[in-house]
């Protein structure tokens, strides 16, 4: 459940972290895990609480990956807002049966620091709260280094993508691990 960052904006889907991941995952010693893309540009995280249910019915997936929020931190949403939207979507997924992978976000300091802080926080914390797998930033590694970041100054370039796709991958084989 994603944003414009994980539905690949502006770049061709089959080359975003998304589908990397699931070639890779293929290439991994467990084999050919079905990996399911419901990201949406311009979702928030009421908008992705909204679709969870269905999707959560329609794939019954054994592991929920959540990269949310950054629209709503782009827009001003209160941060308690935005961590019940995800604290939601959390539960929902642990009460399906579902693990869940946390992707942090940032976002730039237009709301001032303390929001920016406030903003970052929610992920760590909820992962903490519900010992979720977690990725401190998605954009570790990309955020700020030339030729990453597409000239709207917010969605990752094709070369970006098998950055962020590393970092997912770690936890997924943590967590793939475990299950065998």
């Amino acid at each position: 459940m994603g944003d414009s960052i994980s539905a690949g904006f502006g770049i061709d889907q089959a080359k975003g972290w998304v589908s990397i991941l699931q070639h890779n995952l293929q290439q991994s010693k467990f084999g050919a895990p079905n990996v399911v893309n419901a990201s949406v540009s311009g979702e928030t995280t009421s908008g992705g609480k909204n679709r969870l249910a269905n999707a959560l019915k329609k794939y019954q997936p054994d592991l929920v990956v959540i990269e949310l929020g950054g629209n709503d931190g782009l827009r001003g949403t209160p941060i308690k807002s935005i961590k019940q939207n995800l604290n939601d979507m959390i539960l929902q997924s642990k009460t399906s049966g579902a693990d869940v992978l946390l992707l942090g976000m940032r976002i730039p300091p237009n709301y001032g620091e303390r929001y920016t802080e406030l903003f970052a926080a929610n992920y760590s914390k909820l992962a903490k709260e519900y010992e979720s797998l977690f990725v401190p930033f998605l954009l570790e590694g990309v955020a700020g280094k030339e030729g990453m970041i597409q000239n709207d100054g917010i969605h990752p370039t094709e070369p970006a993508q098998p950055i962020m796709e590393k970092l997912v991958r770690q936890e997924v084989m943590r967590w793939l691990e475990t299950k065998e």
